[in-house]
C-alpha cells in the first residue's frame, strides 16, 4: 500500500510542477514582472530567475513522475515549496496581495487578501504532500541501504 501511496504523491506532485511550469516558459517576461512584484530579489536576479525556475520545476517535475533521480529531485523540490511558501507568507505579513505566479504568468499584479490566504493554504498542502513523499523516499533509501549492509 505504501508503494501506491509513494506514486500518487509523486504524480501529484510532478504533475504540479510541470504544469506550473509550461506558462511561465512559454511567457518568461510576465513571469519576471510577477518575480519583481514579490520585491524579494534584486534586480539583476530577476530575469535569470524568471529564465531558470521554470525549466527547474519542468525537469523536477519529470524527475519525480519518473523515478529518476528521485531522492535529490524530492529534496529540491521540498526545497523549492518552502522557499516558495515562504515568500507568500512574507508579502502577506508585508501587506503586498500580489499574484503569486505559481501556475501561470495572467492575472495582473495585485489581488484580493483571502486570494492570498487560498494561495498560502494550498502551498502548505502541497508542502505537506512534498514532505510526505521526502519521509518515503528517504525511509526507504535507509532501509534499502541497511539490507544492502550499506548503512
Amino acid at each position: 500500500m505504501k508503494r501506491w501511496r509513494v506514486l500518487g504523491l509523486r504524480l501529484l506532485l510532478g504533475g504540479i510542477f510541470l504544469y506550473a511550469s509550461w506558462d511561465k516558459i512559454l511567457h518568461p517576461e510576465e513571469f519576471a514582472v510577477t518575480i519583481y512584484n514579490y520585491q524579494i530579489l534584486p534586480d539583476f536576479l530577476i530575469n535569470f530567475s524568471a529564465l531558470v525556475l521554470p525549466w527547474l520545476e519542468l525537469f523536477l517535475g519529470i524527475c519525480i513522475i519518473s523515478g529518476l533521480w528521485l531522492p535529490g529531485a524530492v529534496f529540491l523540490i521540498n526545497l523549492l515549496m518552502v522557499i516558495f511558501f515562504g515568500a507568500l507568507i512574507f508579502n502577506f505579513a508585508r501587506g503586498l496581495n500580489i499574484q503569486c505566479g505559481c501556475f501561470g504568468t495572467g492575472g495582473g499584479g495585485t489581488v484580493q487578501e483571502g486570494t492570498m490566504i487560498w494561495y498560502a493554504v494550498r502551498d502548505f498542502l502541497f508542502l505537506l504532500c512534498g514532505i510526505t513523499l521526502f519521509v518515503f523516499v528517504y525511509r526507504r533509501d535507509r532501509t534499502d541501504q541497511a539490507s544492502l549492509g550499506q548503512g
